[in-house]
């Protein structure tokens, strides 16, 4: 397949590597000086299940000089999605399609006021991973998993060689028959890893054990369950507690990609996770005390401090 991976942070570095390791077409678009380190010394990965050197390593920031291709693989962070969609049209042929591997639940109806609907499949990653300095992704513990689907639930060729690459690759890998809800799943999840982690400054092992922090844990994913219930998801309305065994699951030392950020710095992608639970419950008429006070309390550093 060839392949474009439009963001070469920790997600779309990692996954990316993975399948131009196994001989997929690979071609990464990325700026600045993790652009230029790509160019000189290639992309190197750092992982418990196996460091990687793609070397040389097709990279560019320009789309329109990859051309059309099978597959692209969008992986910004949540502010980019706009202006990511908006350069996916030098990649886009007629069976192409686009998968988005972010958070969140807002991603694929922005992709879709630029990208024609019938080229977008439903995606999701479990990764903890991130750029840890230029031309190199660091990789934190051995989950690296993608599930994916079309939304209107059929197996298509192209979700089907998709499947084969990443498996090829070594890629944990699931095709789904109802991604939308597993989209929401992972949002639950994410939900509350993210607003507690970053508010307590905490990795997950200490919030998981004290009862109090843990109970929090559990609220603010419930309040994203009633959300999606509202918004028509299928979801099972004590999905929470599906949530808190993956938080249980999950190696005490883990933190949110948006604790990440809060400590470097960075811009948070707060409006999308907490801030997108507070926004669609006011719509609906949901209550969502635990995810509003999270918002609140972090809203001054959403535009980092970097």
């Amino acid at each position: 397949m060839k392949i474009a991976i439009v963001g070469t942070g920790g997600v779309g570095g990692y996954f990316g590597a993975r399948l131009a390791q196994a001989g997929s077409d690979v071609h990464f678009i990325a700026r600045g000086r993790h652009l230029e380190a790509m160019r000189s010394e290639g992309l190197r990965v750092e992982s418990p299940l196996g460091n990687m050197l793609i070397k040389p390593v097709s990279v560019t920031a320009e789309p329109e000089s990859i051309g059309p291709v099978d597959l692209a693989i969008v992986a910004v962070k949540l502010w980019d999605t706009e202006a990511a969609a908006r350069s996916l049209e030098p990649l886009i042929g007629p069976q192409t399609a686009v998968i988005s591997l972010q958070n969140g639940v807002d991603k694929d109806a922005i992709l879709a006021r630029f990208v024609d609907q019938k080229n977008i499949l439903g995606g999701l990653c479990y990764i903890a991973a991130s750029i840890g300095g230029p031309g190199l992704i660091h990789h934190a513990g051995k989950m690296a998993r993608i599930t994916f689907g079309e939304f209107n639930r059929t197996r298509t060729e192209r979700a089907l060689a998709f499947l084969k690459a990443l498996r090829d690759a070594g890629v944990t890998a699931e095709l789904s028959d109802d991604i939308e809800r597993e989209i929401w799943e992972k949002f639950v999840f994410l939900v509350g890893l993210s607003a507690t982690t970053t508010l307590m400054r905490s990795a997950i092992g200490p919030i998981r054990s004290d009862p109090d922090t843990r109970a929090l844990l559990l609220d603010a994913m419930d309040e994203t369950v009633r959300v999606g219930i509202a918004k028509g998801v299928g979801l099972d309305p004590k999905y929470a507690n599906k949530g808190l065994e993956l938080c249980d699951a999950v190696p005490a030392t883990m933190m949110s990609s948006m604790q990440v950020d809060l400590s470097r710095g960075n811009r948070l992608e707060l409006d999308w996770l907490s801030g997108a639970v507070v926004r669609f419950g006011k719509e609906l008429k949901v209550s969502t005390p635990v995810n509003r006070v999270t918002y609140g309390a972090l809203k001054l550093y959403i535009n980092g401090t970097a």
